[in-house]
């Protein structure tokens, strides 16, 4: 991938952010704060999450989907995020 080798300090920088918030929500939790507050940093959490699996997913089809000139492995490609798609809705 890449991609994902292309924007890995981008990406990193990202996920960090990431944990950054599920340390606080881990202490807000931990602290028994108002359920409304833990409700507002489960949502953000969940928000930086989509939009850290869009980025990838945009850049995995841009490169494995549309600039693949093979149709065969494109079709194969997807099939694949169709599938990732239908487990990250559940």
């Amino acid at each position: 991938m890449a991609h994902v080798a292309h924007n890995r300090k981008k990406l990193l920088s990202r996920v960090r952010r990431i944990g950054g918030q599920v340390a606080a929500l881990e202490k807000a939790l931990e602290a028994d704060d108002d359920c409304a507050q833990v409700l507002v940093q489960i949502a953000t959490v969940r928000g930086a999450i989509d939009g850290l699996m869009m980025e990838v997913l945009n850049d995995h089809l841009h490169e494995h989907v549309v600039a693949e000139a093979s149709q065969p492995r494109r079709a194969r490609e997807m099939a694949a995020v169709t599938d990732l798609m239908r487990t990250y809705v559940k």
